[in-house]
């Protein structure tokens, strides 16, 4: 575009909306106008942003006539309703939810892996672009430069995930847990169903026939969709745990061609959106405190996989940690826009 472009934000209220407004902010996004938009009871409220107050207007199918890009985190159900009729009206919808992931057409896009998927689309000229769930982005920025080296053959994935996964209220909700703990009380239990406060718990998303739950086979489905790949063999276990912001994952890779943890190391020192914590001597590797409110997925304990010894198969392990808000989210859709601007 010629000019910088009219954007919305839908759900502007919610952790990552107000995300979405930080890393517009720090990244310098051009904006024309600027359209922050929410459900009616958010509707009034006012918010700042560089210097200038805005009102938070009520989400309705009248809201894209003047916008070039709209944001989308707001729910699959609001997405579904509201991402077509943004897009007809001329908008480039990033849309932040599960709703259009597995759609054949729709592009699903992390800008380190895939970003030629969003060849062809024109900002300010409709079109859907679907974020990918926040774990998958997580896991393949790190593991998306060892299957173009050497090749994944299989992945074995656990996923240690904070609160910020559920939004602001789980995260609201696990801090007036651990106080009400630690004073003896019986914990709210209002957005997960058990106390999350000093205890873990197999991830809420409903389980399927499989006995894998959603959020793990989003997981799988999205890889092979991002990788143009079904042949990938993709197994994931996901757990919530008492972490405030940011996701962590235990990575166990078997490679079709062989490489070691130094090459490995090497690699991932270059790849963009990455950054390596991997000290042995001091035992210092990634945690969610680290990666929080950083935009780089962090790697560490790198090294090879010691059950494949002698197997004649590579294999090798990683421990990464990165912002759900953030890189899961947030930054991963304005990096899109950031593709459609450029």
């Amino acid at each position: 575009m010629s000019s910088a472009p009219n954007v919305a934000i839908v759900g502007v209220t919610g952790a990552v909306g107000q995300e979405f407004l930080r890393v517009l902010d720090q990244r310098n996004f051009p904006i024309g106008n600027l359209k922050l938009l929410a459900s009616k009871r958010s509707a009034g409220k006012t918010i700042d942003f560089k210097g200038k107050t805005y009102t938070v207007e009520e989400l309705t199918e009248d809201s894209f006539g003047d916008v070039d890009l709209a944001l989308f985190s707001a729910g699959g159900s609001i997405s579904k309703k509201f991402g077509p009729i943004a897009s007809e009206a001329g908008a480039t919808v990033v849309d932040n939810s599960s709703a259009f992931r597995m759609v054949p057409e729709i592009p699903l896009v992390v800008p380190e892996v895939n970003p030629e998927a969003v060849k062809g689309i024109e900002l300010g000229k409709g079109g859907i672009i679907a974020n990918p769930n926040c774990s998958t982005i997580i896991m393949l920025v790190p593991v998306t430069p060892i299957h173009r080296a050497v090749g994944v053959k299989r992945m074995v994935v656990s996923t240690y995930q904070a609160a910020s996964g559920a939004g602001a209220a789980a995260m609201a909700e696990l801090e007036q847990q651990t106080r009400e703990v630690l004073e003896g009380k019986e914990p709210t239990c209002d957005i997960f169903p058990r106390q999350y406060a000093f205890n873990i718990f197999s991830h809420n998303a409903p389980i399927t026939e499989t006995g894998y739950n959603e959020e793990e086979m989003k997981m799988v489905k999205e890889t092979h969709k991002i990788w143009g790949k079904n042949d990938i063999q993709i197994a994931a276990t996901c757990v919530r745990v008492p972490v405030m912001r940011a996701h962590a994952e235990s990575i166990n890779l078997e490679l079709e061609n062989p490489i070691d943890e130094k090459e490995v190391k090497e690699l991932l020192s270059k790849a963009p959106g990455v950054s390596i914590i991997d000290d042995r001597a001091g035992n210092n590797f990634p945690t969610p405190l680290e990666a929080s409110n950083k935009d780089d997925i962090f790697v560490g304990r790198i090294r090879n996989d010691i059950s494949r010894k002698g197997t004649g198969v590579c294999g090798i392990e990683l421990f990464v940690c990165g912002d759900q808000v953030r890189k899961g989210a947030a930054l991963n859709a304005v990096q899109i826009a950031e593709l459609l601007v450029k």
